[in-house]
Parts: C-alpha cells; sequence; structure tokens
C-alpha cells in the first residue's frame, strides 16, 4: 500500500501510532486513525520503528478569530454538459454543474430535479 507520492520518494514510515497490544511474540496492534481503516492494524515488529521525539512535530494552534457576518453561498453558474443514465424502470437526467467558487475539474454531476 502506498501513502502519499509514489515511487523513491514515497514514505518508508508513516505515524506515529500508539501501540494497543502485544499480538504474539512478534506483532503489534496499533491504533490507527479512521482514513487508515481498510489497513489491517496488526503489523511485524519489522514494519515499525521506534518514535523519537523532537519538539519540531508539535504544532501549536493558533487561536482565529472568525466574523460571525461571513457567508459562503454556493450556487450554479453553468452547466457543462449532461447526460442520461438508465435504471430498470426509468431514465434519469443529469447535468454536469460548475458551481460558483469552485474550479471546472471539481464540477459535480447532479440529477437534473434537484437543480
Amino acid at each position: 500500500m502506498r501513502f502519499g507520492k509514489k515511487g523513491k520518494l514515497s514514505p518508508r514510515f508513516i505515524g506515529p501510532y500508539d501501540v494497543l497490544e502485544r499480538v504474539g511474540r512478534v506483532a503489534y496492534r496499533l491504533a490507527l486513525p479512521t482514513e487508515l481503516a481498510k489497513v489491517h492494524n496488526v503489523f511485524h515488529i519489522s514494519q515499525l520503528k521506534k518514535y523519537v521525539h523532537d519538539d519540531s512535530h508539535i504544532l501549536n494552534p493558533e487561536v482565529v478569530e472568525l466574523d460571525e457576518t461571513l457567508t459562503y453561498e454556493e450556487r450554479p453558474i453553468q452547466i457543462l454538459d449532461t447526460k442520461t443514465r438508465e435504471t430498470r424502470r426509468k431514465a434519469i437526467k443529469m447535468v454536469k454543474v460548475l458551481w460558483s467558487n469552485h474550479l471546472a475539474e471539481n464540477a459535480t454531476w447532479e440529477t437534473e430535479d434537484d437543480l
């Protein structure tokens, strides 16, 4: 499984993650985040590396002031494409919509009835 970039520049290790328990003599169960839910959480000891604490890894959150009067409105700007999706019982008309404040590659397919 690849994490991030592929090839020579891909990270060899990801983490750190907490060790939940020792499974057998040479395996450990890790507490993985929900993004890695499809990855089995038991690893052989040869695949693990001890974490060395480094103060530069700690991020101090900055206080962000929010303006309560700001709003964000997303509205359709242009219909880029149309297609009809056939099901067993009916045909569903779909439109590819370009939304305000989004790029063309972020356009989404919506049903014509939803618009």
